[in-house]
């Protein structure tokens, strides 16, 4: 049985990456630490790449340099990729936006995650992953058996607080780092801010 475990931290920047442009396609990347099995896969952080540019191949490329080299730097690797798309119904990875990223990485990663965000289950008051999840097995997208989130109950309580204060308006994406170098699309200081949140749940 496959399952791919999700960090608070991975989680909660993917629905407010969601959140921020709902009426908008987003998508991103995911970071793991380890090698993992091809049975079970964590996902420790989530890169919040475009909600604009989403098929703008030199955009992708210059972002998936960067955030490969920053991540090698914190002795993580890219794992795989998320999107929301923006009928609120497609939540499958046929229809995902940017699907041809995940491609690419599933080219050069073994097991590759491909997680897409499932609209109708996001929400203030979330009680079950609000993500679809597939894996490159035998180079084709398979869907995973089990989704998990660590420390649910409490992500979900923080996800919701985090909507209800509008956190998502502090997340930076690549896109707004385009827009403004001084945007940093690797949210160092979210990423602070949010471990106190966790913290506190």
């Amino acid at each position: 049985m496959s399952e791919v475990n999700f960090s608070a931290r991975a989680y909660c920047k993917i629905m407010l990456h969601a959140a921020k442009y709902p009426h908008l396609a987003v998508n991103g990347l995911l970071l793991g630490a380890g090698k993992g099995t091809n049975q079970q896969k964590e996902v420790v952080d989530a890169i919040p790449l475009f909600h604009q540019c989403l098929h703008v191949t030199p955009m992708a490329e210059i972002a998936l340099i960067q955030v490969e080299a920053r991540a090698a730097q914190q002795g993580l690797h890219i794992m795989g990729y998320y999107a929301a798309a923006e009928n609120f119904y497609d939540n499958q990875v046929e229809r995902a936006p940017g699907a041809r990223i995940a491609d690419k990485i599933a080219e050069n990663v073994s097991g590759a995650v491909f997680a897409v965000v499932d609209n109708r289950a996001v929400s203030v008051n979330m009680r079950y992953p609000a993500l679809k999840v597939w894996q490159q097995r035998d180079s084709r997208w398979t869907k995973v058996a089990r989704c998990t989130v660590e420390d649910s109950k409490n992500t979900f309580d923080a996800v919701s607080n985090l909507l209800h204060r509008g956190a998502m308006k502090e997340l930076n994406d690549f896109d707004n780092y385009l827009d403004n170098t001084e945007n940093d699309w690797s949210n160092e200081h979210f990423n602070r801010d949010l471990n106190q949140i966790l913290s506190m749940y």
